[in-house]
């Protein structure tokens, strides 16, 4: 009798474990899929010119989700890119546009790895050292050895011609721009009309 009772709790375990496993697979398959535009920003430039920009938050979360939270807020609209050098980078975020102005929110580091890491069509955190980076950003006009300490957070898909044309700086001065150019709007896809 006690060798069919546990033949007996044997199988309906089984069975129970079988059905439970079952219906989570069902809820999985189910379950919506994320949107593939939920990580896709859409940065417009002067002339109707479309830039897209694919986010990464699987290499920086924390930084990721700032700037869509700054995108949602409309941050970006109409800042200028206050220091473009020929041949390196364009940088923005900064609604003073000196070069010293920010959202008022400091993230953390979240640094790359690789030795692509800073590739033309990156887009990567400015900053004044560790710890610094808040809203402005760079975008890379070709590869770059940079050292590993500004944080990536996503990557040009489409108009790199577009980030190509942006009024470029002084040379002699750092990049400082006189009348520069400006992010005409800056939006999520999935906000996009």
């Amino acid at each position: 009798m006690t060798r069919s009772l546990s033949i007996l709790l044997f199988v309906c375990a089984v069975v129970i474990i079988t059905g439970v496993t079952t219906m989570a697979r069902k809820a999985k398959a189910q379950a919506p899929a994320a949107n593939p535009l939920e990580n896709t920003v859409y940065l417009d430039l002067k002339d109707s010119c479309r830039v897209v920009v694919q986010l990464q938050p699987d290499k920086a979360p924390k930084t990721v989700a700032r700037i869509k939270e700054l995108v949602k807020q409309g941050f970006y609209n109409g800042i200028v890119f206050h220091r473009v050098i020929d041949g390196f980078m364009a940088q923005t975020g900064d609604p003073t546009g000196t070069g010293m102005g920010g959202s008022g929110k400091r993230l953390p580091d979240e640094y790359p790895s690789g030795q692509d890491a800073y590739s033309r069509g990156t887009l990567a955190m400015a900053n004044a050292g560790p710890g610094t980076s808040d809203s402005q950003f760079f975008i890379m006009f070709k590869d770059y050895p940079l050292p590993p300490n500004y944080t990536v957070f996503g990557k040009v898909t489409k108009g790199m011609e577009c980030v190509d044309k942006i009024k470029k700086g002084s040379q002699s001065d750092n990049g400082k721009v006189t009348d520069p150019d400006k992010i005409v709007k800056m939006e999520l896809a999935t906000d996009a009309k």
